[in-house]
């Protein structure tokens, strides 16, 4: 079933391209400067910040660029329990 209040792909990949261009301003860095220090062309950066649109790998390493590959540590990580059972379970 989906939520009303589920966001689209779209509207997540709008949000962390969002992310991505406020945390490089916040370190003074223009589009080239980022592209460079990301090792990706500044055409992919530049589509990234306004269509969304970027590869798994060139995303990984803006992660890396900007100091924040921790984050995808926490990606599918959490684990999800249907029942209180699931979770006297998981501590055994």
């Amino acid at each position: 079933m989906i939520s009303f209040e589920q966001q689209t792909p779209c509207e997540i990949a709008a949000a962390l391209a969002q992310r991505v261009r406020a945390r490089r301003r916040e370190l003074g860095l223009t589009q080239t400067q980022m592209s460079r220090k990301a090792g990706m062309s500044l055409g992919s950066y530049k589509r990234f910040e306004q269509t969304h649109q970027i590869s798994l790998e060139s995303l990984i390493k803006i992660s890396i660029a900007l100091n924040r590959e921790d984050d995808f540590d926490a990606l599918f990580a959490k684990r999800e329990y249907a029942s209180i059972q699931d979770v006297i379970n998981a501590r055994r």
